[in-house]
């Protein structure tokens, strides 16, 4: 006899915080969609879901997600406070924690039609694990960059401790570093990001780090946007500390997969950017020969300077491969109104060879055949993107 559904436990709720970041927002809702659940809520800043909202059609596209439900929360800052460059750690204790903490802990216990049952946290997001555990919710981390760096982040003390850390300069970049188990036979000094490279091993950022990675084992579970046949070493590596690591990536292509077994359609035709797509750049690309582009892009708060960003171009020019090339509003550090200055004469100069956008359909661009080099701040999307066997010759 069929069991009655009514007398059925109802589907457990579950609550996705990203960390206020576009890379992580961006994964942290691929991670959503993909579990479908009933009784999802994302919850996001006040400032980037107004963003998303208005540039993409995000609300209608999970309407088919029955029970997914956003909130928002504020970061801490104004709405028309200047979110460029690096103001997530430097007002990450001022803003972030002070803020939003007591603000996460007031929404979980006002949530009552379902209660929240498990909180999926950016791994940035230590006060999360904090407001979970006082409340008793089973808590999960997600990261967003690769094992090998929450690895080595986790590894920095035993480095300090064993006087592998600081760097002493330009000419003990290529010294091995012996102290992260599973690396020590490759892992050098240039391999770690800039802020490590600081003299002052007590430099906040590396304190930031330190601290949010440390308290991964406090969590009940890890996700990771890896899998377990490119990573399995340190996987392995990771959880002598944190035993249950769940490495379920690469997120992009599951869900692409999934959807076109579902829907008969793919992931590219949406987009979770909070910024304006320049979609012009698709037409361009289309003209172009295969793999004969090096998309060129630093992220959604890199900053550079005017002087930067015309030899960056001149080296592009010199490589005589055409470029793609995007650059953000408010990434130049300089006067106002230098960006466009400069950005237009850019454009007038290389009209042949290459071509300039304020922001890209990241997604769509990487599976584009034209397509054939990404040069960039070294986030996650090096690591995975559909790049591998058709590299052009010029990058062989």
């Amino acid at each position: 006899m069929e069991k009655d559904r009514s007398s059925q436990a109802p589907p457990p709720h579950v609550l996705v915080f990203p960390f206020p970041l576009q890379g992580h927002i961006n994964f942290m809702i691929k991670l959503s969609e993909l579990l479908a659940l009933t009784g999802f809520t994302f919850l996001n800043s006040h400032y980037n879901h107004e963003r998303l909202v208005k540039f993409n059609n995000i609300a209608a596209h999970f309407e088919r997600c029955q029970g997914f439900e956003f909130k928002t929360i504020t970061d801490g800052l104004p709405l028309d406070y200047p979110r460029s460059r690096n103001w997530f750690l430097d007002m990450y204790e001022e803003a972030l924690e002070l803020k939003i903490e007591p603000g996460l802990r007031e929404m979980l216990e006002n949530i009552c039609c379902p209660p929240v049952d498990c909180i999926i946290a950016d791994r940035f997001l230590g006060f999360a694990l904090d407001v979970a555990k006082e409340l008793e919710i089973p808590i999960i981390y997600f990261r967003t960059s690769s094992p090998c760096s929450l690895w080595v982040y986790y590894s920095v003390p035993d480095i300090i401790q064993a006087g592998e850390l600081p760097i002493k300069g330009s000419e003990d970049m290529n010294r091995l570093l012996t102290t992260v188990p599973g690396m020590k036979t490759y892992l050098r000094c240039r391999d770690l990001p800039s802020f490590y490279r600081e003299t002052d091993i007590e430099y906040s950022i590396i304190k930031l780090y330190v601290k949010q990675t440390r308290k991964s084992p406090q969590a009940d579970a890890l996700i990771l946007n890896m899998a377990e046949e490119l990573d399995g070493p340190i996987l392995s590596q990771i959880r002598t500390k944190c035993p249950r690591v769940y490495a379920i990536g690469p997120l992009h292509t599951q869900l692409n997969t999934r959807l076109k077994a579902k829907h008969g359609e793919s992931y590219d035709h949406f987009s979770n950017t909070i910024w304006e797509v320049d979609k012009s750049c698709i037409f361009w690309l289309d003209k172009q020969p295969n793999r004969s582009v090096i998309y060129v892009s630093f992220g959604s708060i890199t900053g550079t300077s005017s002087e930067q960003l015309v030899e960056l171009w001149y080296g592009l020019l010199n490589s005589k491969t055409k470029f793609l090339l995007v650059v953000r509003p408010n990434s130049i550090i300089g006067k106002d109104g230098e960006r466009e200055d400069v950005v237009v004469e850019l454009m007038e100069k290389s009209k042949d060879q290459g071509y300039i956008v304020n922001w890209a359909p990241q997604e769509a661009i990487l599976n584009h055949l034209a397509v054939g080099g990404f040069f960039t701040h070294n986030g996650w999307w090096i690591k995975m993107r559909s790049l591998y066997n058709r590299q052009p010759k010029w990058l062989r």
